[in-house]
């Protein structure tokens, strides 16, 4: 009879998981199961996750709101990566006795893919190396970020490296958020402005807040239609702080000159959505953590967060 933990390790799209860590050490008490199809249907989920007592997940990829997690009886451990995971019903799993840890985090990985947006669509990389595989040659004009203005709404982590780099390619910074103070902005390299004023005034605006109840749609159509028509508009933090639908709008209008986003209301991103299709988005498949340096972490931690907890078992 087979008595081993029943382990799952959810959406490993790169086919990764178990080379980025040494799982051979929970061989001998689990069976092991790597997962790396992404599954939306809530009905699919449950039948796929039933027998197991362990649950690895990768950030928000998979939710585990209430009612999935009330049709998981045997599942006992959930290892989520990185240090905090808002798809997770945290109410529910300290009702139904789960247990969740957290891995470790590589800050670096998410403001560098950042910069790189930003510089790829200022100067027109993505087009100008599409076209000069087709036969073209110089088709765009692109724009300097020296002299520039660089709006940041959140100058937490990531909004300060930001900061530090745009301040490193000599631009202006300003910033807002709700609680963010003059002094700390000006810690930062920054000046605090409004709201209205950033938007207005920045050639660059740049999303970097936290998910919450407070932050969901904060990014207004009020917002984005005060922007420059020569300005671009930024999102590496979470697709629902904007409101997603004014920015499609915005962007099919032409209204602004374009949008570098890494992150989406629904992901993966449906294949039928505006944004896989339009010539002045940017759109990368929620990579910003997705980095050899970040998953070494993730997945050595959720190891030892395993190991952990078979031991008070």
């Amino acid at each position: 009879m087979n008595d081993k933990i029943k382990i799952a390790v959810l959406d490993d799209y790169q086919q990764v998981a178990l080379s980025m860590a040494d799982w051979s050490v929970l061989h001998n008490c689990a069976d092991i199961t790597v997962f790396h199809d992404h599954l939306d249907d809530e009905a699919a989920i449950i039948e796929h996750l039933l027998p197991f007592r362990v649950i690895c997940v990768m950030r928000e990829r998979t939710p585990l709101q209430r009612q999935l997690l009330s049709k998981l009886p045997n599942l006992k451990l959930i290892v989520s990566t990185g240090k905090r995971n808002a798809s997770i019903d945290i109410n529910a799993t300290e009702e139904f006795g789960i247990t969740i840890k957290h891995t470790g985090y590589v800050q670096s990985g998410a403001p560098e893919l950042t910069w790189a947006l930003i510089m790829a669509i200022a100067r027109h990389i993505p087009i100008e190396s599409n076209n000069l595989r087709s036969g073209g040659w110089q088709t765009t004009i692109g724009t300097d970020l020296k002299g520039k203005t660089i709006g940041i709404i959140g100058l937490g982590n990531i909004g300060s490296k930001i900061a530090a780099y745009a301040k490193a390619f000599d631009m202006k910074v300003i910033a807002w958020s709700q609680n963010l103070t003059t002094e700390k902005a000006a810690e930062c390299g920054a000046e605090l402005v409004t709201k209205e004023t950033l938007f207005r005034e920045a050639d660059f605006v740049t999303v970097h807040l936290i998910l919450s109840s407070r932050s969901t749609g904060i990014i207004t159509k009020d917002d984005l239609v005060l922007m420059k028509p020569t300005a671009y508009f930024i999102n590496t933090s979470r697709g629902p702080l904007v409101d997603e639908d004014a920015l499609i709008a915005i962007l099919q209008q032409q209204k602004i000159a374009g949008a570098a986003l890494d992150v989406f209301d629904t992901e993966p991103l449906p294949l039928n959505h505006p944004f896989r299709k339009m010539n002045n988005v940017l759109a990368t498949p929620h990579i910003g953590y997705v980095t050899e340096e970040t998953y070494k972490v993730f997945y050595e931690d959720t190891v030892k967060n395993i190991q952990e907890w078979l031991e008070t078992q």
